[in-house]
């Protein structure tokens, strides 16, 4: 089975791995903007063309995941990365325009080079390396690149809905994380408390209810909260939770200034670990304002055991090809976070590029690494499937 992992890495095709990555990065897929249809048309045709079987899945309209397989049955390894990147920003900030794809010094700048382009060619690539090396392999592999990861994760979310995880039994997620094995991912909780108010002259503040000292107040006790979160859940690769007040507005951020606003309003965007319980930290919250929290979205915090076959799997293809074997942890959610905590799946999270490029002017990514992030997850699909 070593030889024929090894067999696996060795058939990736670095032009190949490089180019798909610079027809990506040239293809504009932010939203708001032209969206991720673009690159979801641009795989399907390059798939097709190469052998594998291929459907869309409209998400929303003009927004739909791809989905390509390799072999058939259950017990299969799924693939995963998102199509959609952020919002290039000032334009002009950049050294090289955004979508163009320049490469220079071995790297290959544009946004989503890094986040996660890169990783979504190393997985094509890999895919394709497989099928030219074994045909098809004794168990499935399916590609998901799916939409709206850097949004509210829809596109993940109607992936799992629709069964379409079902009967596979691990998943390797492409996020950039310098080729760590990441098992551990934090929560997140994005939060709105409404404080009520009552309308009155600022001459005559008896006459109504000013809801900001209220707000205020809570506010200032947020820190008493985490500093007793932080000692119970601190995390060795994740590190601590926090409680982070994000927006504090009142008359919806257009009052007068001798009015007695009727609302103030407070935003959170929480972060946690393993062993936080979020419904009773919105309880808790809660009680602490005294006000009705509002749940605007809610991503666990996920792990994987660590003697997990896909784990193992992991270690053994970065062995393989002579690369060290870090674990780590992923600070923000990720696709994977659903993948785990609604679909189930034992979930690694491991990617070619730098872990503090994404979302910056002039992100780039190494042109070796992802070549090398290709051969990895080859030899990996090899050492899981057969």
């Amino acid at each position: 089975m070593v030889d024929r992992a090894l067999r696996a890495a060795e058939a990736v095709e670095a032009k190949e791995v490089v180019d798909l990555l610079r027809a990506l990065v040239r293809i504009p897929s932010h939203y708001p903007g032209p969206g991720e249809a673009g690159v979801a048309a641009y795989l399907e045709a390059y798939l097709k063309e190469r052998g594998l079987k291929v459907f869309l899945q409209e998400v929303v309209p003009g927004r739909p995941n791809l989905v390509a397989d390799l072999g058939e049955g259950e017990g299969g390894l799924l693939l995963e990365g998102h199509t959609d990147v952020v919002t290039p920003g000032d334009e002009a900030r950049w050294t090289y325009p955004p979508y163009a794809g320049v490469v220079e010094g071995g790297r290959l700048y544009g946004r989503g080079a890094c986040d996660m382009k890169g990783g979504l060619a190393a997985l094509v690539g890999a895919m394709l390396a497989v099928k030219r090396a074994l045909g098809k392999p004794k168990r499935p592999l399916r590609l998901a690149a799916l939409v709206d990861e850097e949004g509210l994760m829809l596109g993940v979310k109607a992936f799992l809905r629709a069964g379409l995880a079902q009967g596979f039994r691990g998943a390797l997620v492409a996020e950039p994380e310098e080729m760590e094995i990441c098992l551990w991912q934090k929560g997140a909780l994005r939060l709105r408390l409404p404080f009520p108010g009552r309308m009155a002259h600022g001459a005559m503040p008896y006459a109504g209810e000013n809801p900001i000292p209220k707000a205020a107040r809570f506010v200032v006790a947020l820190k008493d909260l985490e500093e007793r979160l932080q000692r119970a859940h601190a995390h060795p690769h994740l590190g601590l939770p926090y409680l982070t007040p994000t927006r504090f507005l009142a008359s919806a951020g257009e009052g007068q200034l001798n009015v007695i606003p009727d609302r103030a309003e407070v935003a959170l965007d929480v972060r946690t670990v393993p062993g936080v319980d979020h419904i009773g930290l919105v309880r808790e919250l809660e009680g602490l304002a005294g006000v009705g929290v509002e749940v605007l979205e809610d991503r666990p915090p996920v792990e994987t055991p660590q003697d997990d076959p896909l784990v193992q799997v992991a270690e053994e293809a970065l062995r393989l090809l002579g690369l060290p074997v870090r674990f780590g942890g992923v600070p923000g959610a990720t696709d994977g976070t659903f993948l785990r905590a609604w679909g189930r799946l034992p979930v690694v999270v491991m990617g070619p590029g730098n872990k503090t490029l994404p979302h910056q002017v002039d992100e780039w990514i190494d042109l070796g690494e992802v070549v090398l992030a290709a051969r990895v997850y080859a030899a990996m699909a090899v050492l899981y499937l057969e």
